[in-house]
């Protein structure tokens, strides 16, 4: 994301904890800084793209920071936040004279290295103008409503897209104990009404290649699945379906590597028919 602003013409600096990332990105030409501050130092857009509310609560809090962004800078937290959190510091910023937008993302590292991403934006519509010149090098643009927003529908959007592959590997395992070929099987669900993200992507790239590689990590699955139900609870919409959905993919999570890929469930999956028979 940084390399296609950059390669767009805008002034890029960049900061990260690990030094590993900051030296990656400098050997890819952008300018980095070694201090939180001074990432802020005269930026009139700040982007966050951060594992969750508490990160983004902690950098935007952090006194050499704060005292870097003048009133008018727009902050932009593309992490998956908690929206009920986001909507607080929000208004923590505006009365310093800071504006936010909420702006997380979906489309993987292939959407981010290809402008192709799919950008949630929770916020004014005058503070999305002010950094729609930046999101639009990203990826398309939608307006999801008013501050904290973008987070709420990322969040169910991740509901519905892990509900969808735990859903398809369980019926794929059965189809293929039941001798149906798995590509079969996928270009049939690709030409009818099961047709999904998983079955169009999830599966035939990650799962039947055996790379389990799409990018996103099981654990922010959980995480942003967690954040949707705890929504639907909050506004009093049903959650059954969602809070079952999240018990199975907690199960899966504990078995798993911190760092397992979302798509390896498929695999945790065929291994549980395979030992326990359910």
């Amino acid at each position: 994301m940084s390399l296609r602003l950059a390669a767009a013409g805008f002034d890029v600096v960049g900061f990260d904890v690990s030094t590993d990332a900051r030296e990656h990105a400098a050997g890819l030409g952008l300018a980095t800084v070694v201090a939180l501050g001074q990432a802020g130092r005269a930026a009139g857009v700040v982007i966050l793209m951060l594992p969750s509310s508490n990160e983004v609560e902690g950098v935007l809090s952090e006194p050499s920071l704060l005292q870097e962004l003048q009133p008018g800078t727009v902050v932009v937290d593309m992490s998956s936040s908690q929206p009920w959190r986001t909507r607080n510091l929000a208004a923590s910023l505006e009365a310093r004279g800071i504006r936010m937008l909420d702006a997380p993302v979906s489309g993987g590292v292939a959407g981010a290295e290809s402008g192709k991403l799919t950008i949630m934006v929770g916020g004014t519509a005058s503070d999305l103008a002010l950094a729609r010149p930046y999101l639009d090098k990203l990826g398309r643009v939608v307006h999801a409503g008013p501050i904290g927003c973008g987070h709420a529908v990322k969040a169910l959007n991740n509901l519905l897209s892990a509900t969808h592959l735990w859903a398809t590997s369980e019926a794929m395992l059965a189809g293929q104990r039941f001798g149906i070929e798995a590509e079969v099987m996928l270009s049939i669900f690709n030409a009818s009404s099961g047709r999904s993200g998983s079955t169009d992507n999830k599966w035939p790239n990650f799962i039947l290649s055996g790379t389990f590689d799409s990018g996103f990590g099981l654990a922010l699955m959980v995480k942003d699945m967690s954040i949707a139900v705890e929504l639907a609870d909050q506004v009093g919409a049903p959650s059954a379906l969602g809070s079952s959905a999240l018990a199975l993919w907690h199960r899966a999570a504990q078995d798993l590597p911190v760092s397992a890929d979302h798509t390896e469930v498929a695999r945790w999956l065929e291994r549980e028919v395979s030992t326990h028979g359910h």
